[in-house]
């Protein structure tokens, strides 16, 4: 009795790759909305009229309730001490010395943690610092 020699298959089942790129796709389409780029601060209200807005992005330090300070380079908010906000927003502003700096303080930060931030950029060699606000919401008839 003479077995015979089966060929082998050149050909990939490429089935179960698909079944994991859909679940992968799943699992990113479900995780992206949730990542947080910002940091979130409830800045004050007020009826001051917007700024200028400039082709760069802003530099943005934020105070958040609990005094930490965050600073926002291209987007991307990254936790900071003062030291480093120094020497990181002076290099910034060296190479850039148009760009606009602006300053966010939670509305419960203490006023004193918000001075510091801009005796910082101060030191950094910023020359003008704007404050953020949210738009003073009025309730319409």
């Amino acid at each position: 009795m003479t077995r015979k020699r089966r060929k082998p298959m050149s050909e990939i089942n490429v089935v179960p790759y698909i079944d994991v790129m859909l679940v992968l796709l799943i699992i990113f389409m479900i995780t992206a909305p949730l990542l947080q780029l910002g940091v979130e601060i409830e800045l004050p209200e007020a009826d001051a009229a917007p700024m200028e807005q400039q082709s760069d992005e802003p530099v943005v330090v934020n105070v958040r309730a609990n005094g930490d300070l965050y600073l926002s380079l291209d987007g991307v908010a990254e936790l900071i001490d003062e030291q480093s906000l120094i020497e990181k927003v002076s290099a910034f502003v060296r190479r850039n010395p148009d760009i606009q700096v602006l300053i966010g303080g939670d509305r419960s930060v203490d006023y004193g943690r918000v001075y510091a931030a801009m005796v910082a950029l101060q030191k950094a060699g910023v020359p003008q610092v704007g404050l953020m606000s949210d738009p003073l919401e009025t309730e319409e008839p």
